[in-house]
């Protein structure tokens, strides 16, 4: 490895400890020992710390452990007369750099607790998001995991100019990886670059910005740690296989932009560790041998326009893109994308007008492949701020299509629309909106355009159950009333299907395994009465998802002989959980929390819990902003416990849509059971909870549950319930 590389890595380790010493010295001083420090709605603690040592960080003199650790850590200060310093020093330096910065960025947590945003949106006046929460590593870390987000790009510094910056970005964002952003070069920083270019930043469109400093670089590596402990099942101390994971799985890199300092040079050789090489645009020197990074360890002097692929190739990244034939840019990182205020151009839905998206299936003479019609204006014949009625009319033919695979694909539509740059979609069926920016149709976007997306994307992602797709987009108040009569009639058919299948009349059940990857003993049971705890699958998705795909991780389970209805156990369901967790799980109710229920990953939807004290059970989604729950943990800190295949009884994840059915917790007598839950989510169902609940024989329900604005705590919220006699109060215990 360089000497000039690792010389620079090793001084600028000890500048940054020297640095964060003093300051922790005046901090701790001020403060005491006991203060707590640490990153909000987190339960990694420190991650980096956390992960590699194993130390939880909780308060400042837990520091004192972490400093010992990291001094051991760095080599002596490289003099001139020293002989060459190799590889594993500057390394070991590197390592320490991200435990100071880490400690260091607790610390302004803790003086400037409003120095970084909570969430995954920017401000007018503050683009700085800091440390992710775990709401947002559950919701984006599983990207990771499911291959749609392969990797991320860690940004230091800034390009020469915000055009630069925007084509770097929207290049990464065609590949699908996240931009982690931190640093500045002479007072100019990357992420503000971009939004002087007018492009949306924030976890929503893939380019987050962390930090206007160096430091920030620990986010980056922590969520990559996270992830790994999370996702991977790593235990928190085991730095060597964390490490491995993170090389083998999470395939980043770094892009130094600027003026490479000494502390620049320690956070690389800190991600070097990682198994994630740099790639300058400036002539620093070159670490091309292999080692441990897959290929080239640090690649100078990269042309701008030549750095994403640079840096993908050298990270032996593979990347798929799909090519769609429209004029803006293409992939889920714009899924994200808002459009809003004087950026709309057009739009439609939302209550504005009527939109409607709906899909038929045909005959394979009456399709005819790719034809795509415009009947009414397209956007090239309206004016800005136009309002128009919108159907989005798909006809579909294929020798192995069925009618019930129609609402799978039809709810894609969703999804595939906003990945194109520029396009807002939002909602389905007779509820959808769309606003089409500015920007969009400056660069040719037309209807025509939905159109190509559709077809090309179903053939891409259906073609094993399709041979032919043609669209139509009608924008005549006439012809969209149309569709939305003959839609309408489709609908009510199908909601009428999927609410009559019942658990009894089907001897196959649809397993779901995509999330073994991080839960290696997890195995998600679908029955046409219970979703999949993520919420994205149901019954007839997977049916549609095996039929698309045979080796996939959607598998026909015959559920075989009956061994307890009331529990939801059956034999060859527990044969096919035995074999597909390799022996971790053998028995499981589909309908029990309190006995041997269904194991659960980490995408869940909701946690139920039991509360003794109320002989009842309460749930939480993962929207809930709140600190605690009557159970005493928040969503996250349940997450922790309950997932990664786990099976606890007494806790159970599950999805929204499993409240309302009627094999919820039937084992313990069904919804009447549910004492609290989040305001915000009751008020969702609660039509469905009231109706629930009058077939279980209980009128108002809804109004019978806990939340929030009533208690916090079990003790807090157990007057209300016997004012409202709660039903279950007088049911029988259930322990």
């Amino acid at each position: 490895m360089s000497k000039i590389i690792c010389t620079a890595a090793i001084n600028g380790a000890h500048a940054i400890a020297r640095r964060v010493e003093t300051t922790y010295a005046r901090v701790l001083k001020n403060y005491g020992p006991d203060q707590g420090i640490g990153f909000p709605d987190t339960a990694y603690f420190l991650p980096i710390i956390y992960a590699m040592l194993g130390i939880a960080v909780r308060n400042l003199g837990d520091c004192q452990l972490v400093f010992e650790r990291a001094r051991r850590l760095l080599p002596r200060p490289v003099r001139a007369n020293m002989p060459l310093p190799y590889l594993a020093p500057a390394l070991d330096a590197g390592m320490a750099t991200l435990f100071y910065e880490e400690i260091d960025e607790a610390i302004r947590y803790l003086e400037k607790p409003d120095f970084y945003l909570r969430g995954e949106d920017v401000g007018d006046d503050n683009i700085w998001l800091g440390a992710a929460s775990d709401v947002i590593l559950r919701k984006r870390g599983v990207e990771f995991v499911d291959g749609s987000a392969p990797g991320f790009a860690a940004i230091v510094g800034a390009a020469p100019d915000s055009e630069t910056a925007r084509k770097i970005a929207e290049e990464l964002q065609t590949k699908n990886l996240y931009v982690f952003m931190a640093s500045q070069d002479k007072s100019h920083c990357f992420a503000q670059q971009l939004v002087d270019a007018g492009v949306q930043i924030g976890w929503g469109t893939r380019l987050v910005p962390f930090s206007p400093d160096i430091s920030g670089a620990v986010f980056a590596l922590g969520f990559a740690c996270r992830a790994a402990m999370a996702f991977g099942g790593i235990k928190p101390g085991d730095f060597r296989k964390n490490l491995i994971y993170n090389k083998d799985r999470i395939f980043a890199f770094v892009l130094a932009m600027g003026t490479v300092t000494d502390e620049w040079y320690a956070n690389a050789a800190g991600c070097i560790n990682f198994g994630f090489p740099v790639i300058a645009d400036t002539n620093i020197p070159a670490v091309l041998p292999t080692g441990i990074c897959t290929y080239e360890h640090v690649v100078p002097n990269v042309p701008h326009d030549q750095m994403v692929a640079r840096a993908v190739e050298t990270r032996g990244l593979k990347v798929t893109v799909t090519e769609v034939p429209i004029p803006v840019a293409y992939g889920p990182a714009f899924e994200g994308e808002r459009v809003r205020g004087d950026d709309i151009y057009f739009e439609c839905g939302g209550g504005r007008t009527q939109m409607v998206e709906f899909s038929v299936l045909r005959d394979m003479d009456k399709v005819e492949d790719g034809r795509i019609e415009v009947v009414g204006p397209d956007i090239p014949d309206i004016a800005p701020g136009t309002k128009l009625p919108l159907a989005i009319y798909v006809e579909i033919a294929g020798r192995k299509m069925q009618e019930d695979f129609l609402p799978i694909l039809e709810r894609q539509i969703h999804h595939l629309i906003n990945y194109a740059q520029g396009i807002m979609h939002i909602g389905q069926r007779d509820i959808s909106w769309i606003r089409l920016a500015r920007q969009a149709v400056d660069k040719g976007f037309t209807f025509k355009d939905i159109g190509r997306i559709l077809h090309a994307m179903y053939h891409k992602d259906f073609g094993n159950i399709l041979d032919k797709v043609q669209v139509t987009i009608f924008t005549e108040e006439q012809r969209v009333q149309q569709v939305l009569e003959e839609a309408r009639k489709a609908y009510r058919l199908r909601d009428a299907r999927i609410a009559n299948l019942t658990d009894e009349a089907e001897g196959i059940f649809y397993s779901c395994t995509l999330c073994q990857s991080f839960a290696p003993s997890h195995v998600c049971v679908i029955t046409p009465e219970r979703t999949g705890l993520c919420g994205a699958y149901n019954w007839l998705d997977c049916k549609a998802a095996f039929e698309i795909n045979p080796t996939g991780p959607n598998q026909p389970i015959e559920k075989g002989a009956e061994n307890d209805g009331r529990m939801g156990n059956w034999r060859g369901v527990n044969d096919f959980v035995a074999q597909a967790s390799r022996g971790k799980v053998q028995n499981v109710n589909a309908y029990s929390i309190m006995q041997d229920p269904m194991t659960s990953c980490g995408c869940f939807e909701c946690i139920a819990a039991y509360l003794d004290q109320c002989n009842g059970v309460m749930t939480v989604d993962r929207d809930f902003k709140g600190d605690t729950t009557p159970c005493g943990m928040k969503f996250t800190t349940l997450a922790g416990s309950v997932g990664g295949g786990a099976v606890t009884p007494g806790f159970v994840g599950h999805s929204k849509h499993y409240i309302c059915s009627g094999k919820f917790l039937r084992a313990e007598g069904g919804i009447t059971r549910l004492v609290w839950m989040p305001s915000q989510l009751k008020e969702e169902l609660r039509d469905k909870i009231n109706a629930r609940g009058e077939a279980l024989g209980v009128s108002n329900l809804a109004d019978r549950i806990a939340d929030e604005t009533v208690g916090m705590s079990q003790e807090e919220i157990l007057p209300f319930l016997k004012k409202k006699k709660h039903p279950a109060l007088e049911m029988e215990s259930m322990i």
